[in-house]
């Protein structure tokens, strides 16, 4: 089962100096990162991914994030297929991050 994590855990770990920062992967549409992102996400629509995985250290910790968290859910897996042992979902994905976390972010 792939591993997860909620947006005020993550909150949490890029707020702490003493622990090194995750690969924050957006794997949603141009037109929805034009909407809202997290800041320090990289870039990399869903369909795009397997075309781009040499671009990824398969022993980073990679956090995917997606609208909800259902099309980051197949990308972990995915990479987790491929040897990506620290893919970790955000359970709730960009919209859990606007309402839990930053407030102020637009959502769609």
């Amino acid at each position: 089962m792939a591993e997860i994590i909620s947006a005020i855990e993550l909150a949490r770990w890029l707020a702490d100096d003493q622990r090194a920062k995750p690969l924050l992967l957006d794997v949603r549409e141009n037109a929805e990162l034009q909407i809202c992102q997290i800041p320090n996400s990289v870039h990399m629509a869903i369909q795009t991914v397997p075309g781009r995985i040499s671009e990824l250290d398969p022993e980073a910790d990679i956090v995917c994030i997606c609208h909800h968290g259902a099309r980051s859910m197949q990308v972990v897996n995915f990479l987790n297929q491929r040897g990506f042992a620290s893919a970790i979902n955000l359970t709730g994905g960009i919209h859990a991050w606007a309402s839990q976390v930053d407030p102020a972010m637009q959502t769609y």
